[in-house]
């Protein structure tokens, strides 16, 4: 049989990285780097790769499955499956109300376009509903913040890496993770090249992590206290150098009340806190102030901190007011391929929306990257006064991608319907009433949606499905409407069997002067590159359209940078503060199963952990050691390494796979999953955003 190669792309990371597919029949049979892609270039990491076993594997989900009285499952029809779904929904509507009716969403929804509009018009007309996410995981305080300082949740600045001569990345990885919040091929090689050119690298970070051996200086910091380093840093600018005063001027508002409350942080004060000597704090900030092209980020490493919005909104401080926004070599904002108004995202930049729980008060859902916060999901599940009681969990994983397992399981047995739509039959589907086998990457058609206005070079690609989809799998948006459709709502599917589903993202098209007939034929349009100046023309969405220095929105937050500064000057000196790794060998759960990404002692994860505090445990380098918290504990094997800051271990996350019994890889090597160690239910979440706290976890390490 001939083969023929196809243009497609990654869907793994933000960058979207070209590929070329080669089909034979089919079957997808190989995938390499596009060469030839006028961005991507021929770049793609490991990851992208292999996702040709991801779509071959044996292990994946072919046809719909119910559970039987045995445990176990049984093959059944699509009809079937969406006729005794939408009676069982239907059913604890009629009983407890729409409140009971709830959806989870997986990080690969985000890297699938047709998913969002189809599930959310699915969840929009069952009113009162509540749909959690994977985002208050990782990156819901960005959207938060952004709303917070420039009047909308979707403008986020890039560093203008080409022509930087210094920059400042805070709790990032690019060389494992791609960058996130800014899409960059090759994100190494472009840190290589700008220090070849004289650009200086400064990783803020806890460990010395891997893309230091290729670029940059690690400065190392304590876990969960960028934010006071941001203040110190702002402080001292204020007091020596001096912010910008044209750019305040003429673009800010609040300064005033600004530096006051930084006030409260100076270099000498935060040092213990954060673990960094002040005068180098106080060099770095000048440092950054004193140099016209100077860049700064922050990444899901502060993200994930209890003060992920109050580190974003001075992250941005650090930029604007030492003038590096809107200029060469500085921080800019990339317009991608839709050109918003100027409402679009805007929420409520004055003040949060704050609704009241059983459980204390969380931010208000609506809008974009907004959800309840996850690490409250099992407890709405149990909640004995408004009580979740069916869930539809979308290419997820909630019971080991969330805090607290064993309270995620219980709360998952006690559902009245459990459904997972996903391709794997992971530790959740296998709690599942009903599992539906949804496509692969390859067999669906895309666009790299995810990136809009985070692409250093602006660009869109459409890809055709590979392949047709294998044995009975379904696209998402299929699944979602065929469902609305069982249930009496409005579907694509009232349009006929064959709907138009890329209208919306026709005219988001068509307001760049594109569409999706052009699209189609081109398959990449490359965009010109937003000019840095435009910054403040196109960035700022306030009512009165300057950027707010002091936001209302976070009178809350500060009040808590304080408390928390408050308990970390109590805390022991040996206490030992727990932080996730992403490893470049596991992605999520779907790599879980990819044999080639676990060879030689890439087969478990480890307890990293610093000499000295081996030492000071009598702990040695192989042993098999207990970690235990107020939350729960595990079993692992150590790794003694200079890598870690004295004082923090670290867990590799996305293992812990024992009871993924039909991922027989996975389940073979489950490592452990360092998520039994994070924080769930009230109090473990940022309230301002529901992002989880998930990093800078107190934990006792002793002989298992």
């Amino acid at each position: 049989m001939s083969q023929v190669t196809k243009k497609t792309f990654c869907r793994v990371c933000e960058p979207a990285c070209g590929l070329v597919a080669t089909v034979e029949g089919n079957d997808l049979v190989a995938l390499k780097p596009d060469r030839d892609h006028p961005v991507t270039k021929g770049y793609a990491c490991h990851k992208g790769i292999y996702g040709l076993d991801i779509h071959n594997d044996p292990d994946r989900l072919r046809v719909p499955l119910r559970k039987n009285a045995d445990g176990g499952f049984d093959e059944i029809s699509w009809d079937t499956a969406l006729s005794e779904i939408s009676t069982c929904l239907q059913a604890i509507i009629d009983r407890d109300g729409p409140s009971a009716i709830s959806g989870y969403t997986g990080n690969p929804t985000a890297f699938n376009t047709l998913y969002g509009p189809a599930a959310g018009g699915f969840f929009a007309q069952i009113p009162g509903s509540r749909r959690f996410s994977s985002g208050t995981q990782d990156t819901a305080n960005k959207f938060v913040g952004g709303e917070a300082v420039f009047g909308t949740r979707t403008v986020h600045t890039l560093p203008d890496i080409d022509r930087t001569d210094m920059i400042i990345l805070f709790g990032e990885n690019p060389a494992v993770s791609h960058w996130t919040f800014f899409s960059v091929p090759d994100p190494v090689g472009k840190m290589k090249e700008a220090e070849a050119r004289g650009a200086r690298i400064i990783h803020i970070n806890p460990r010395k992590i891997e893309t230091a051996r290729f670029a940059g200086e690690v400065l190392q910091i304590k876990p969960d206290t960028d934010v006071y380093l941001m203040a110190a840093m702002l402080h001292e600018i204020d007091q020596s150098i001096g912010f910008d005063e044209e750019a305040v001027a003429r673009h800010g508002s609040g300064v005033d009340n600004l530096r006051a409350f930084i006030a409260q942080y100076p270099a000498d004060r935060v040092a213990g806190i954060t673990g960094i000597d002040a005068d180098v704090i106080r060099q770095l900030a000048r440092d950054y102030a004193s140099t016209p092209k100077a860049a700064a980020h922050m990444a899901t490493g502060v993200n994930m901190g209890r003060q992920g919005t109050t580190a974003y909104w001075l992250l941005n401080m650090l930029v604007f007011l030492t003038g590096h926004l809107g200029k060469e070599g500085c921080n800019y904002y990339s317009l991608g391929f839709y050109a918003r108004s100027p409402s679009a995202g805007r929420g409520n930049p004055d003040e949060a929306v704050m609704q009241d729980t059983p459980f204390g008060a969380i931010r208000q859902p609506g809008g974009v990257g907004t959800s309840p916060p996850g690490t409250l999901m099992a407890d709405m599940v149990l909640d004995p006064s408004d009580p979740i009681k069916a869930m539809i969990v979308t290419a997820g994983n909630p019971v080991l991608s969330i805090g607290g397992e064993g309270h995620m399981r219980r709360a998952l047995e006690g559902l009245d319907l459990l459904v997972s739509i996903d391709i794997y039959p992971s530790a959740t589907a296998q709690m599942a009433d009903y599992i539906l086998p949804s496509t692969s990457a390859f067999e669906r058609e895309d666009i790299n949606v995810v990136n809009i206005g985070m692409q250093y070079q602006p660009y869109v690609q459409f890809t055709e499905a590979m392949v047709p989809p294998g044995y009975e799998r379904k696209p998402e948006w299929w699944i979602f409407g065929k469902l609305s459709q069982a249930m009496g709502f409005a579907s694509p599917f009232d349009e006929g069997e064959t709907p138009d589903m890329w209208g919306r993202i026709n005219a988001m098209l068509r307001s760049r002067d594109h569409d999706m007939e052009e699209l189609r034929d081109e398959q990449v349009l490359v965009l010109p590159k937003t000019s840095p100046e435009e910054f403040y023309e196109i960035g700022v969405h306030t009512e009165d359209k300057r950027i707010a220095c002091f936001p209302g929105a976070l009178a809350e937050a500060r009040d808590r940078m304080d408390s928390i500064f408050t308990q970390l000057e109590s805390e022991g000196g040996d206490q030992l503060k727990l932080i996730t790794i992403r490893g470049d060998r596991m992605m999520n759960t779907w790599y879980a199963n990819v044999r080639k990404m676990k060879t030689k002692n890439h087969d478990r994860n480890y307890l990293h952990m610093h000499p000295d505090d081996a030492q000071k445990r009598q702990l040695q380098d192989g042993q098999s050691v207990r970690v235990a918290n107020d939350f729960g504990d595990l079993s692992i094997e150590l790794k003694v390494t200079e890598d870690m800051m004295p004082g923090v271990v670290g867990i590799e996350h996305g293992w812990g796979h024992t009871s993924a019994t039909g991922m027989r890889f996975a389940a073979s090597t489950p490592g452990a999953n360092a998520n039994r160690l994070l924080p769930h239910g009230p109090g473990s979440y940022e309230p301002v955003s529901n992002q989880a706290h998930m990093t800078g976890i107190p934990v006792e390490v002793s002989v298992a």
